[in-house]
This record gives structure tokens, C-alpha cells and sequence, in this order.
């Protein structure tokens, strides 16, 4: 028998190895960590911008092409409702097989438009497939999401946070591992994104997955475990990236750091056996000390109660819409789609989401107009990208410590959030020297802080039963935002700037290729107008906060916390069952 010895009291037969081992991979620990990689590359859509160069000089696109596929990504990445009704209907491990398949159908055959392997599809074919592919990133979110702030109710605002955090970071660590595994060939990074995610989701297939929620004395402690890893990724990835910009690596170099990037994407696997590893030797201490007990139950008679004062009631789909229960409880559908509440957050995601999203695509012409170097703008972008992740994790720690030591309502964080995302957009309209760098900051702190909220703020107002649909619906209020203030607004208003400066040089609409705007006045408007609208939403979050103070200087988690109470006096009983004489003897 082989020994295996894991500190005092620990696991040390190959027995007790085998039963530690699937303690572990059926654990929460575990899963979670399984989440988080998950998460990590749940994100590929954000690493559009360095491909994108590679499919239009292979296929021949223009820009106005090439734009229009970027349009079908962001579409298809933004509309996550039909993953989020297939997982109401379906298990978690259906809901990530469908996103694998959708991840590699979808990049394996832009891969192979972009090698040259198939005939050149046509424009209609590539927004499809492109639109496939970006929305797997939904069902990989979901699946993996929507279990994990289940399994952990009185942290879900920590919970989404981590995982978003993630999957903001995932596009940067993509780019890190493609660098190592293929080199600088742009058409393998799409390769890369059609397997690497889809593989991932397949080895933890089983799991993610709902679990009883037990609550654990030391469970914060281990967010804030999980939190400085990511802070150190987050902060490692951010710091290569800027100097891989100014300084050409060697192949090995890339190996290195793609090399130090997964050891910190596997850390939390160490810190999940730890955990499972103190939970093996309570576990083992509490059989040691307490005799052997069969605990027989008589059987239960269960009493069916039949209301027949309103049998229509229960068989009328449509006859409780406008009589939802109360916030924190179960929501239907259509009870949470028609509700005040909703249209409060639908309406700050489209005000603030859609606006901050539409500044940050067009962070590259904003530093052209203002006359900044071509390096200074990739380092806004690099900005924006990190402040983006400390938003998401900053959002959800600080809403969560706040609401559990003060009953601080998580809609009036929402509120504030969206007047730094009013006065980011303030700071691009008025530039100055130097406020694009503050504005960057703070459009992406803002926007990766909304997030995390919105999906939180959901989740607590209309329940948990629908969440992975309501969630879905009520982010869709971004991309719509996204097109309107990134079309019909930025796009108008700085065509009309830059064909004002064309009149005043002389020349016609004809003479250039392409429209350039250079000044303060390019933007000037246009964020004048985005800054207004981030302020109504605010203004509508503040409406938001008034209708739920009540309910958050309230008692919100009240019931995961005794259901969690209940299933640990379970388990502390199902403990003391021992069937066997030999199994008991084993775990002595």
C-alpha cells in the first residue's frame, strides 16, 4: 500500500487518498476554481482587435466591412438570452457542452476562411459565424455563473465580481498563451480561441453544478485568497503587456511569461485543496470522537393541500403578472420583465453600459483627435483593460462589505458608479492635457463596476429561481445603448466635424479615402450628449435606491443563511451514520 502523508492527521493511506480525492473534485472549492478557468476564456471576444487586422487583409475587406463584423460580434457576445432560457430548461453540463460547440464551430470556421482552407465565404457567412462564436462566451457564462452564486447566496456580490474580473482578464491572458504556443501569427490566435475555451468547458463539464449551500466560518477569507490572485495576474498580465509593446520578445520569452501567467491561473487549485484538506481532518476529528450512532427516522406522510378557492389561480399563467411577490423572493419571468424595478435597471445599463462601451471603442480616435502618439493610445487601451478588471472585483468586494456592515444599498453604489462614468465622459468632452488618462481610468473602472452590479442587483431584487434568464434580459439594454450612441451619435456627429474641417481646407468629400477629425471639437458634442445620459442614469438608479432602501437595510440573505444552517445540521448528522463497521474503521 503506498503512503502518502499530508501534514498531522491527514491523508495517509491510499485509501484515504482515493476518498480525499473525490472529496475534493465533488467539493465547491474545487468547483469554483474550475469556474474560474472557465471564466478566463470566456472572453475572446475582447481579443477581436488583434485578429481583426489579419481577416481583412486575407479576405479583402474594407473598413466599413470589417466594422460590420465587428458589429456581429458585439452582437452576438451581448444577447445571452437564449442561453439563458436553455438553462432552465436543461442541466449545467448541457448548457456548457452547447457553448463548446458553438465556440468551436463558429472560430474553426473563420480559422479556416483566414488559412485558406475553404473558398472565401461571403460577408453574410463570416457575421454568422463570428456571431456563433462570440455568443458561446454567454453559455460559458452562464453555466458557469449562475451555479456559483447559487452554491455561495451570501456572497454572490464577491462571487460575480471574481468571475467577472476573469473574464475581463481573459483576453489578455489569450494572447499570452498564443504568443507561447504559436508565435506572432495573428490566424493561430483565432485557432487558439476555438479550442482552448471548448476544451476547457468539456473537462469540467460535470463540474459546475448547484450544490447545498453550506456556510463556512472562513468562506471570506477565502475570497480575499482568490482576490490577490487575481490582483497579481491581473497586475502581472497589465505590466508584460506594456512592455511587450516596447520591446520585441524572443519566443522563449513569450514560453516564460505564458508560463508564470498559468501558475497563477492555477494557484487557486492549491488553495482549493487546502481548504477541502482542513475540512478532510474536521471531518475525520468528529468521527474520531464520537461513537458509532444509527439514527432511524419514522417514515414521513406527506398531507396534500388542494385551494379550491381559486383553481383558476393555479392553472392561469398569465394571472399573477402584475401581482408579484416581494423583492428578494422568487420573480417569474415576466413578473421581473414587467416590473418598475426592471425598467430602472434596464434603463441604467442602456444609460451607462451602452455609453461607457461606446467611449471605449472609441478610445483609439478619441487620443488620434486629441493628438496623442499612436504608443500613448495603446497604453489607454492597456488602461482601460485593467481598470475594467478593478472595477468588476472593486464593485463586488466594497458593495458587499458595505450592505453587510451597514445595509449600504448595492443600487446606490450602482448610482455612484454612473456619476464617475458622467464625469469620464465630462473629461473627453472638455479635454485638457493629460484628462484623456484620467477619463480612461475612469470610464473603465465604471463600466467593469457596472457590470458586477447589475448582474448582483438582479439577482437580489428578483430572486435566484430565473436568474440565468433574468440576468440576460436585463444586460441587453448595453448592446442596443451600444448601437445608438456608437452610430447614430459618435459616428454622426464626428463625420459632421471632420467634413466642417474639410470645408475649411478646401476640399470635397470625394478628394479622401477616409474622414479624420483632429481637435477637441470632435468629440466635444458628442460626449456632452453621453454624459447627459449618464446622468438621467444615475438619476434613475437614484429612483431605484428609494423604492429598495427598505429592502436592504432589511435582512436580505436571512433565508440562505437558514437554509445553510439547516443543511450543516444535516450533514453533522448524516456524519454519525455509519453503515459500516469497515468503512469507519478506514476513515479512523
Amino acid at each position: 500500500m503506498v503512503e502518502t502523508l499530508i501534514g498531522n492527521n491527514g491523508v495517509t493511506t491510499s485509501r484515504e487518498m482515493f476518498l480525499f480525492t473525490k472529496q475534493l473534485l465533488k467539493g465547491r472549492w474545487f468547483m469554483l476554481f474550475a469556474a474560474f478557468l472557465i471564466m478566463s476564456g470566456a472572453g475572446a471576444t475582447y481579443a477581436f482587435g488583434i485578429y481583426s487586422k489579419e481577416i481583412k487583409r486575407t479576405l479583402g475587406y474594407d473598413q466599413e466591412t470589417l466594422n460590420l463584423l465587428g458589429f456581429f460580434k458585439d452582437l452576438g457576445a451581448s444577447v445571452g438570452v437564449f442561453s439563458g432560457l436553455i438553462a432552465e430548461v436543461t442541466p449545467t453540463w448541457f448548457v456548457l457542452l452547447v457553448g463548446a460547440a458553438l465556440n468551436i464551430f463558429g472560430y474553426f470556421m473563420i480559422w479556416l476562411a483566414v488559412a485558406g482552407h475553404i473558398a472565401k465565404p461571403k460577408v453574410w457567412q463570416m457575421c454568422m459565424y463570428i456571431c456563433i462564436g462570440a455568443n458561446s462566451q454567454n453559455f460559458a457564462n452562464t453555466g458557469s455563473l449562475v451555479p456559483c452564486v447559487k452554491n455561495f447566496p451570501e456572497s454572490r456580490g464577491i462571487m460575480v465580481g471574481l468571475l467577472k474580473g476573469f473574464t475581463g482578464l481573459s483576453g489578455a491572458v489569450m494572447n499570452q498563451l498564443y504568443l507561447a504556443i504559436y508565435g506572432n501569427d495573428p490566424k493561430a490566435l483565432i485557432l487558439l480561441i476555438g479550442w482552448l475555451p471548448a476544451v476547457v468547458s468539456l473537462f469540467f463539464v460535470y463540474t459546475i453544478r448547484p450544490m447545498k449551500v453550506v456556510k463556512q466560518s472562513n468562506e471570506r477569507k477565502m475570497f480575499y485568497k482568490y482576490l490577490f490572485i487575481s490582483l497579481a495576474l491581473a497586475l502581472f498580465v497589465m505590466v508584460i503587456t506594456i512592455i511587450q509593446k516596447q520591446k520585441a520578445f524572443s519566443h522563449g520569452g513569450y514560453i516564460a511569461t505564458a508560463t508564470v501567467v498559468c501558475i497563477l491561473l492555477f494557484i487557486p487549485l492549491g488553495v482549493a485543496i487546502n481548504e477541502e484538506l482542513a475540512i478532510w481532518k474536521q471531518n475525520k476529528q468528529v468521527l474520531n470522537s464520537t461513537p458509532a450512532v444509527t439514527i432511524e427516522t419514522p417514515p414521513t406522510i406527506v398531507v396534500q393541500t388542494i385551494d379550491t378557492k381559486n383553481p383558476v389561480a393555479e392553472s392561469s399563467w398569465y394571472s399573477n403578472i402584475f401581482s408579484p411577490p416581494r423583492r428578494g423572493e422568487d420573480y417569474t419571468i415576466l413578473q421581473a420583465l414587467l416590473s418598475l424595478d426592471m425598467l430602472l435597471v434596464f434603463i441604467s445599463v442602456f444609460s451607462g453600459l451602452g455609453t461607457s462601451l461606446s467611449a471605449i471603442d472609441n478610445l483609439g480616435q478619441i487620443g488620434e483627435s486629441l493628438g496623442y502618439p499612436s504608443l500613448t493610445i495603446s497604453t489607454f487601451v492597456s488602461l482601460v483593460s485593467i481598470w475594467n478588471y478593478f472595477g468588476r472585483v472593486c464593485a463586488g468586494f466594497t458593495s458587499e462589505i458595505l450592505l453587510s456592515k451597514w445595509g449600504f444599498p448595492r443600487t446606490l453604489v450602482m448610482t455612484v458608479v454612473l456619476v464617475l462614468s458622467c464625469i469620464g465622459d465630462i473629461l473627453i468632452a472638455f479635454a485638457f492635457p493629460g484628462s484623456l488618462y484620467v477619463s480612461s481610468v475612469l470610464i473603465g473602472f465604471s463600466y467593469g463596476a457596472q457590470l458586477t452590479l447589475v448582474y448582483t442587483i438582479i439577482s437580489e431584487l428578483f430572486g435566484l429561481k430565473y436568474y440565468s434568464t433574468l440576468f440576460n434580459c436585463g444586460v441587453l439594454g448595453s448592446p442596443l445603448g451600444s448601437y445608438v450612441f456608437n452610430v447614430r451619435v459618435l459616428g454622426i456627429l464626428y463625420d459632421r466635424e471632420a467634413l466642417k474641417q474639410l470645408k475649411v481646407k478646401g476640399l470635397s468629400r470625394d478628394s479622401v479615402k477616409e474622414l479624420t477629425c483632429i481637435g477637441k471639437e470632435c468629440y466635444r458634442m458628442s460626449f456632452i450628449i453621453m454624459a447627459g445620459v449618464s446622468l438621467v442614469g444615475a438619476l434613475c438608479s437614484l429612483v431605484l435606491v428609494m423604492r429598495t432602501r427598505d429592502f436592504y437595510q432589511g435582512d436580505i440573505y436571512k433565508k440562505f443563511r437558514e437554509q445553510a444552517s439547516g443543511n450543516k445540521s444535516e450533514e453533522s448528522e448524516m456524519g454519525l451514520v455509519v453503515s459500516s463497521v469497515e468503512d469507519r474503521k478506514t476513515l479512523k
